[in-house]
């Protein structure tokens, strides 16, 4: 079986897309599966908004695929994978990484209303079949393509290559990893924090975005009288590691997240998690290894307050608790399997998995 995946850019600036997709072409590897990725690099120069790339697009059309699985909506990348598959009459795979939740959609609202109607629907509904990585994404692209086949796989994560490293440290920590944007509600973090004032503890903000909005939560801290938070900027590799092991409790406070990639990288370190109820981790409480609740200031700041009150060796209970589920249901072998059965049930292979809905 050949599997082609496509995606504009695999830089770990991008995030979680890129680190899952490179995560799960490995898994597949692995498993013998002859997968490829193809993206824009300084080869394939883009151009506009949607990163128009004729390079791209001539390296495309020059590969045969059993599968093609492309990675994202809205971008030419995406589009061009769409249409050669449709060409090859070849099975297209869409993972939608969240980008039909509500909340993505009423960014840039105008022009993505516009693009759904022009190309992006279609796409949408003539793919073979549209990868999300939650029930609750699921729901979200329902409402646009109601009668769409829908796989639902979770996104693998991956080990990290040394056991992490734990700086030892007297006070409480708590922390963020990822983009610095709105939608990851940091001002209610920070303002949770400023309630708080707590003695000998400190908040670590982890990550990049647009330097004004970073200078914009910088001057929020400030004046809700937020102490102990520091911006350390992007963290990867080891270093990303033993920063979230070093941590008393992982904080995600998103206003929607459709996996939570930093979620399941700080249970994997032995972190407990608070995780915003707008993120599809019900199953912190289930498996006592976190919280899943509301995400106000006043709100926040009461589960911080019991991470900070809770003995040690209960965060660490919990923290042994979440390396043992991330392992066992989101280990990169594992979500491999389930893909690789979905490719094979597209090709006629296979019977109907339990994670397909049509």
């Amino acid at each position: 079986m050949n599997i082609l995946h496509t995606i504009d850019s695999m830089h770990p600036a991008c995030g979680g897309t890129s680190t899952c997709t490179a995560e799960l072409v490995k898994g597949l590897r692995s498993a013998g599966i002859r997968a490829d990725i193809l993206c824009r690099t300084a080869k394939h120069p883009g151009f506009s908004p949607l990163r128009i790339s004729p390079r791209l697009r001539q390296e495309l059309h020059g590969r045969k695929a059993d599968i093609y699985h492309t990675h994202g909506l809205w971008l030419d990348v995406n589009h061009a994978t769409c249409t050669h598959a449709r060409q090859q009459q070849s099975p297209c795979v869409i993972s939608t990484h969240g980008m039909l939740y509500t909340e993505a959609l009423q960014r840039h609202a105008g022009l993505k209303k516009l693009m759904l109607f022009l190309f992006q629907r279609r796409l949408l509904e003539q793919a073979a079949c549209l990868h999300v990585t939650s029930e609750q994404e699921m729901q979200h692209v329902k409402k646009i393509v109601p009668h769409s086949r829908i796989a639902v796989i979770p996104l693998p994560v991956a080990e990290p290559q040394q056991e992490p490293e734990i700086t030892p440290h007297t006070t409480f920590r708590a922390g963020y990893l990822g983009r610095l944007h709105p939608i990851k509600n940091l001002e209610s973090l920070i303002r949770a924090w400023g309630l708080l004032q707590l003695p000998n503890a400190e908040l670590l903000i982890m990550g990049d975005g647009p330097e004004c909005y970073k200078e914009s939560l910088q001057r929020l801290a400030e004046q809700v009288g937020a102490q102990g938070i520091t911006f350390t900027g992007f963290l990867r590799d080891r270093e990303k590691y033993n920063a979230l092991a070093s941590l008393d409790v992982f904080c995600a406070p998103s206003h929607q997240e459709n996996f939570g990639m930093s979620i399941a990288e700080a249970l994997l370190c032995g972190t407990p998690v608070l995780a915003s109820c707008h993120t599809p981790w019900q199953l912190l409480h289930e498996h006592h290894c976190g919280s899943w609740q509301g995400n106000s200031p006043a709100e926040l700041a009461e589960g911080l307050l019991a991470y900070y009150r809770l003995p040690a060796k209960e965060r660490r209970l919990m923290g042994r608790n979440g390396t043992s589920l991330i392992r066992r249901q989101f280990g990169t072998a594992s979500i491999a399997r389930r893909m690789l059965r979905l490719y094979h049930y597209l090709l006629g292979n296979t019977s109907k998995p339990d994670f397909v809905h049509e």
